[in-house]
């Protein structure tokens, strides 16, 4: 899946176009600027220890071609914007994935985001459908098949993917045996749609969102779905949005990012005074690395506690993508380069709890493969594989390779949404130059497909994520100045470095 840690397939196209149009009509609520009735009763959120961050739940149809059937739980939490006088509106917190928690994202952004934005929003929150307390979903998958080196499918040390192959479809049958009806029905457009349930619930005429990552599509997604129900929208670490990919595409460009970022970690890991240095100049970091990973491909080194046990190539290769997305995680790399070349011992592995590991995989599976049919042809990915392992040696073929998407018996209920500039001019795209997972061609694409409906704010930046996360004065004024005043640039802007 892109970034782990989605009984419907039958409806109608008709049926949805229908439930979308009426979905879309603006509700009889309050506008920007004054709270709205809300319906929604408040308490506090079990385990959080900010206790501004209000917690409730909301009933959603199952399936919104049967709004009056069986109904899911939405998990939903706010904090009240800190000046009531000065309240502007709610801003939703889209997270990534697909399949990221979000319940807690209000505490979390909170901490960072400027008095002037928490003066005027309520920041608003909620674990997607099947996610979290949202209804969770499993597909009860053997533990070996949690292991990321699974779940994103790395090739064999010889470009072999037959144990990928047998792995997707391990993972797809599974998934239709035990997901049942509501990994079914998840998909970015329900995504959307529980959105606006959300806003209705809240007694808002209009929204604003901060989305990233997936979030950038689901926002997008929300954006063309109820164009007259958005406010002001952030789209930060944006993904192609291109309708006859979808998550394949996302996956593809792992290949792009890591090329992209990977200097920034070894003009790091290169560094003098580096307690972590791996080597005297950053030309040496990417050969020691590539060295070092068929090195392990071919003798793995044990690594009791880890999943799988033992430090292999590809563990080394999943590790270094993880530790891509920030540059407080360049040393996690760093000391595993070390470890493998003998000059420190393995670090503790650290394993997210099996449950948490479940209910992200089958809801990231079920929304990636209900969105969009994937090819099964096993020789073309064969074929896609090798060339791309000669191209892009860092991610030796996988961003390429087949996922379970490639062999799951549902086929999607509807089509996916083609992203368009119809609608009103209130979109931000905020962008790092060198992002691994969604990197910056694929942002451009985006940008594309919004045309005047969107602005662009580019960070000559490396990492996932720019709003407030890496430390750039001028993208974050840009993104704040917009939230506070509803002013986009005249046109897209470019950001220094620092």
């Amino acid at each position: 899946m892109p970034n782990p840690n989605r009984t419907l397939a039958a409806a109608t196209a008709a049926a949805a176009l229908a439930v979308t149009v009426l979905a879309a009509q603006p509700a009889a609520a309050a506008g920007p600027g004054a709270a709205g009735k809300s319906r929604l009763a408040w308490s506090a959120c079990p385990g959080q220890a900010d206790t501004r961050q209000q917690c409730t739940t909301l009933a959603i149809p199952l399936d919104y071609a049967d709004p009056d059937g069986p109904q899911i739980t939405l998990a939903v939490s706010r904090i009240a914007a800190a000046k009531p006088g000065l309240r502007h509106g709610v801003l939703l917190i889209i997270p990534g994935g697909p399949g990221d928690n979000g319940l807690d994202r209000p505490a979390g952004a909170a901490k960072r985001l400027p008095q002037s934005v928490l003066d005027r929003y309520d920041l608003v929150g909620f674990d997607p459908r099947g996610v979290g307390r949202s209804t969770p979903v499993s597909c009860g998958l053997e533990k070996s098949d949690l292991a990321m080196v699974k779940l994103r499918p790395w090739p064999a040390a010889d470009g072999s993917i037959d144990e990928n192959l047998a792995t997707a479809r391990r993972v797809a049958e599974t998934c239709a045996r035990n997901g049942g009806p509501v990994l079914r029905s998840l998909s970015t457009r329900n995504e959307a749609r529980d959105i606006d349930r959300i806003r209705q619930a809240l007694g808002e005429r209009r929204l604003s969102a901060w989305g990233t990552s997936y979030g950038t599509y689901a926002g997008a997604v929300y954006a063309t779905m109820f164009p007259r129900q958005t406010d002001r929208i952030v789209l930060d670490s944006n993904d192609d949005p291109d309708p006859s990919r979808v998550g394949r595409g996302w996956l593809a460009a792992f290949g792009q990012g890591a090329e992209d970022r990977f200097p920034d970690f070894a003009e790091w890991a290169a560094a003098p005074g580096n307690p972590d240095r791996v080597a005297d100049t950053p030309e040496e970091v990417r050969p020691l690395f590539l060295d070092l990973a068929a090195r392990l491909d071919a003798a793995p080194l044990p690594w009791p506690g880890a999943n799988p046990a033992e430090l292999s190539g590809n563990v080394l290769r999943e590790s270094m993508l993880q530790s891509l997305y920030a540059d407080g995680a360049f040393p996690d790399l760093a000391r595993l380069m070390l470890a493998g070349l003998g000059r420190r011992p393995l670090p503790a592995p650290v394993v997210p709890p099996e449950e948490v590991l479940q209910n992200h995989i089958a809801a990231s599976a079920g929304t990636l493969c209900n969105d969009v049919a994937w090819p099964a042809d096993p020789a073309a990915y064969g074929k896609d594989v090798a060339a791309e392992r000669a191209a892009r040696p860092l991610t030796a073929g996988m961003p390429v390779n087949v996922m379970p998407c490639a062999f799951w018996p549902f086929a999607p209920a509807e089509p996916p949404v083609r992203v368009t500039g119809r609608g009103p001019a209130n979109i931000l795209l905020a962008q790092n130059l060198r992002d691994p997972a969604t990197p910056y061609p694929g942002a451009l694409k985006l940008r594309a497909a919004l045309g005047d409906r969107a602005r662009m704010v580019t960070v000559d930046s490396g990492g996932h994520d720019v709003y407030l996360a890496n430390g750039n004065a001028c993208g974050d004024a840009v993104v704040t100045d917009f939230l506070v005043t509803g002013r986009r640039p005249a046109e897209d802007v470019r950001c220094p470095a620092g």
